[in-house]
């Protein structure tokens, strides 16, 4: 039965990592066959440095990753509080609009944000901001927006378990209520802010859906490029990005998961 088990499992994995292992070796493939290898090669790799439109997407898709995990972890982190000294039926409701958008699915999250943006956008124009139209703000808007979520049940774990007299102690102890804050509470709930900032950074690395339902004209981030470029057929160069994206994603993982192992030691 273990025999079984064991080959099921190992069925399951190479169904799911064979495609990427075949992948990331034809990133180093001389030539673009992808019928045969033809040699080892850097080229493409060198070649994706040099492409500015690549680059250009690179650019904006760590710049929209990095502002907007910082934005929904602070905005994130407030509301996991505030949720967390709700009481009863108030909670309940809350968390169930919390829980909503991480539920729903990404296409509808993306046409729900494109039909808000374009009355908005209308309404801006209409009062004379003529130059109002999707662009780097409405995809960083989406992002910090469905990475809220994510934040919020990252942290509400950690407050769980923080023993609700510590910040007064800290306070008889002598302490002024934001320096037991700074000094205790904060401290004892970081190991979930920082996991929820490192899951709101993958999530936005990652999205290609909501991006592609709110994003404006010449700004495109790199889950966008790579779908216009396999429509046109797959480029070398696709290969070795996609390649690097997924060492990132599997370092963020691996830290994730590092960070949890540890905390659950401590």
């Amino acid at each position: 039965m273990k025999l079984l088990k064991r080959i099921y499992l190992g069925l399951i994995l190479l169904f799911l990592y064979a495609p990427i292992a075949v992948l990331i070796v034809f990133s180093f493939d001389e030539s673009k066959s992808r019928a045969a290898w033809s040699g080892f090669s850097l080229k493409w790799y060198v070649k994706l440095f040099e492409n500015q439109q690549i680059m250009s997407a690179l650019y904006n898709t760590l710049l929209i990753a990095v502002i907007s995990a910082v934005v929904a972890t602070i905005i994130g982190t407030a509301a996991a509080f505030g949720i967390h000294a709700m009481k009863g039926g108030a909670r309940r409701i809350v968390m169930g609009i919390t829980n909503l958008p991480v539920l729903n699915p990404d296409i509808v999250t993306g046409i729900s944000l494109l039909l808000l943006y374009t009355v908005v956008i209308s309404g801006l124009r209409a009062l004379g901001f003529q130059g109002a139209g999707p662009g780097f703000v409405t995809l960083l808007l989406s992002h910090i927006s469905f990475n809220i979520p994510y934040v919020i049940l990252s942290v509400l774990p950690k407050l769980r378990q923080l023993d609700k007299h510590v910040f007064e102690a800290a306070q008889d102890l002598g302490a002024k209520p934001f320096e037991a804050f700074m000094k205790v509470v904060l401290p004892e709930v970081m190991p979930g802010i920082i996991t929820g900032a490192i899951f709101a950074f993958t999530l936005s690395l990652d999205d290609f859906v909501i991006s592609f339902f709110t994003t404006g004209p010449g700004v495109n981030n790199l889950s966008i490029l790579i779908f216009s470029e396999a429509r046109r057929g797959i480029n070398p160069q696709m290969n070795a990005l996609s390649t690097i994206i997924f060492a990132v994603v599997m370092l963020l993982l691996f830290l994730i998961n590092r960070r949890d192992a540890d905390s659950l030691a401590n």
